[in-house]
């Protein structure tokens, strides 16, 4: 048992080292910035929203994006976004009653809503992109994907990976082919 756990440190440490980038090589960045987010549409977690609620929200987005958009950059690209306005899937229904101004209905007629301006600069600071977007998905409820375990910014996101897959290209491999 204690050689098999040595073993698996070794081959852990092996693995780090050569899979690893060189530690000069440039590495993909991404900045997401929140213009005004107070002012945003619609980032609550009820029907008056809080601070925390609101926050937590763009943390998601943010931490949804640095995650996902490195993989359709190059070594040393730099994506910004910059959010000015947000409107997520569904909204609140007072008129529901009394205990559902914390449940957010998710129908045809709340489209998610995306307002950004974006920058993507290669390594030497040369300006690759940009641009002002404005999404809006009206066919959410078909064209995202039914399961999404939960995560209140499943059609929010699937939004964004859909504009980093057409708007911001993955790296494509060097052609072998002469």
């Amino acid at each position: 048992m204690k050689t098999q756990r040595i073993f698996l440190v070794a081959a852990l440490a092996c693995a780090t080292t050569l899979f690893a980038a060189p530690p000069d090589a440039p590495v993909a960045r991404v900045e997401v910035n929140f213009d005004h987010p107070e002012n945003f549409t619609d980032v609550r977690d009820s029907l008056t929203g809080t601070e925390k609620g609101r926050d937590g929200y763009l943390s998601e987005f943010k931490e949804f994006l640095q995650q996902r958009a490195p993989r359709y950059l190059a070594a040393g690209q730099t994506l910004t976004i910059s959010f000015t306005d947000i409107d997520m899937a569904g909204d609140f229904e007072p008129w529901r009653g009394p205990n559902s101004s914390d449940i957010r209905i998710v129908k045809d007629i709340y489209p998610p809503r995306l307002n950004f301006s974006y920058k993507l600069v290669d390594a030497s600071g040369v300006v690759l992109k940009e641009g002002q977007e404005k999404l809006v998905d009206l066919s959410f409820q078909m064209s995202a994907s039914p399961i999404n375990n939960g995560d209140s910014l499943h059609y929010e996101k699937a939004m964004l990976n859909n504009w980093l897959h057409d708007k911001i290209q993955p790296p494509k491999a060097a052609s072998t082919k002469k």
